[in-house]
């Protein structure tokens, strides 16, 4: 049975967050300036309560301690959160932040600001809600509510994983936070106000990130730091040597709400008892499908989007994205090449005969077979690297275009599909009949088998390594 997951306690400044997007595609007569028309108006949760949602998204219980006053915004924000996660309010002085985004499709163009509210005071529901909590966010976006209840989250963080998102405008992390979260600029405007002998400027270096981590640990007495770079992933650091976790794609969207996606996934995680490393890793991914899902674009009303579930790639997973791969190839007019096998510890014989086909065709994709079909085929024991670990080497070689899946003791499935113009076999199987050659040959494809280094084996490797003697010689 799966547990369920840890109750998430959100503690910051909600927002509220309204986006104007149209198209502009001439400038204004009588002023150098862009003219967006169609504009669509959309409204969403924002600051923590974008963190709070997202969070929420995950299936996961969340409340959410926020500063909420008696004006239109704050009834709007009210609206949007009502049954998705749980409020507990405290006297907002004046009223709720807002913010208006005027974009031409993603680009945005300008932004107006309203709204000048400020957390006045905690109360006894905040405070009773951080001393239960299991697990603690703090959203601080510079409007007062991390601060009135600093002592009682200062407490706290000595029971419970706390993760503190920080903000320019707001007040440092307490004592002994599991994780901060800073952007490389922030890390850097902390780092200078705390260290005489920071450098100058420099918010995208991976040198500068680690450094500022360094000192923000031991400014903020926090036990690490992520440091959040873009489309470079985020430095982790608890210390001297910092642990780089790079983005798994290129993220091209809109990159607003990506910070608190990442600062709200770490958070859930590490309440549920997760590593620090573990939980920073599954962030960045989560961040990185939150910008390619459309980002803030796609916060509406019931259709935030989830992270991608992290799991072994089962039968079919990735068959759209090589069909589309083959598809475009073959649109221009190039030469489609697969190749198949269980690569159950990827070798040099591997590589050559991967190498090779690619040098064949315009394109090469690889079916893999999965850890059932392995089984089928090799015996117990066997594969001695399961799916996900195979395909993500795999993926890692320049030559290979698409990784699939399939399920089935042979390709032919998942080669009707992609009817490649070549399906590409070693040269061991020269002797070998191929259940899959009538199936190419019926749309005019060819089998070519290419050489094989000799003497490369996985069986063989697996041998040699059972019968290695292990260290101080024992067996």
């Amino acid at each position: 049975m799966t547990a369920s997951p840890t109750p998430l306690l959100v503690v910051g400044d909600a927002l509220l967050d309204h986006d104007l997007r149209g198209r502009a595609d001439r400038l204004a007569p009588d002023a150098p300036v862009p003219v967006v028309h169609g504009a669509r108006r959309s409204s969403r949760p924002g600051g923590a309560a974008l963190a709070a949602l997202l969070a929420a998204a995950d299936g996961r219980p969340v409340t959410l301690v926020t500063a909420l006053g008696d004006d239109e915004a704050s009834h709007t924000l009210r609206d949007l959160l009502a049954g998705r996660v749980e409020l507990v309010g405290i006297p907002l002085e004046g009223s709720l932040s807002s913010k208006t985004r005027i974009l031409a499709g993603d680009r945005p163009l300008l932004r107006l600001d309203d709204g000048d509210g400020h957390a006045r005071e905690a109360n006894a529901a905040a405070a009773d809600a951080v001393e239960a909590a299991a697990g603690i966010l703090v959203a601080d976006y510079g409007r007062g509510t991390a601060e009135v209840l600093r002592d009682v989250l200062a407490a706290a963080a000595g029971r419970a994983p706390l993760v503190w998102d920080p903000h320019p405008r707001g007040c440092p992390p307490v004592r002994g936070v599991r994780l901060a979260t800073p952007s490389a600029r922030e890390a850097r405007m902390f780092a200078g106000r705390t260290d005489r002998h920071a450098g100058p400027a420099e918010t995208d270096g991976l040198r500068s990130a680690g450094r500022d981590a360094r000192a923000l640990i031991r400014v903020w007495r926090a036990q690490s730091v992520a440091v959040t770079l873009g489309e470079r992933g985020a430095l982790l650091s608890h210390g001297e040597t910092p642990l780089l976790v790079p983005t798994p794609a290129t993220a091209a969207g809109d990159p607003c709400g990506a910070g608190d996606r990442f600062a709200a996934t770490a958070a859930a995680l590490l309440a549920d008892g997760a590593f620090t490393e573990t939980a920073v890793q599954a962030a960045v991914h989560a961040a990185t499908h939150y910008v390619m899902a459309g980002g803030a674009r796609s916060v509406a009303t019931g259709t935030e989007p989830r992270p991608a579930p992290r799991k072994a790639p089962a039968a079919g997973d990735d068959t759209a994205d090589a069909v589309r791969t083959a598809a475009r190839v073959r649109a221009a007019q190039g030469t489609v090449v697969a190749a198949g096998g269980c690569f159950d510890v990827l070798h040099a014989g591997h590589v050559a005969l991967l190498q090779a086909a690619r040098r064949v065709g315009d394109c090469l994709i690889v079916c893999v077979n999965s850890d059932a079909s392995v089984r089928r085929r090799k015996g117990a024991g066997r594969p001695l690297v399961p799916a996900a670990d195979r395909v993500r080497v795999l993926r890692a070689l320049e030559c290979i275009d698409a990784v699939v899946v399939f399920d089935e003791d042979t390709p032919e499935r998942v080669l009707s599909e992609l009817r490649p113009h070549i399906w590409a076999k070693g040269g061991d199987y020269a002797l070998t009949s191929l259940p899959e050659q009538p199936l190419v040959e019926s749309w005019g494809g060819q089998v070519l088998l290419l050489p094989y280094l000799d003497g490369r084996s996985t069986t063989r490797l697996a041998r040699r390594a059972a019968q290695a003697p292990a260290p101080g010689g024992a067996r």
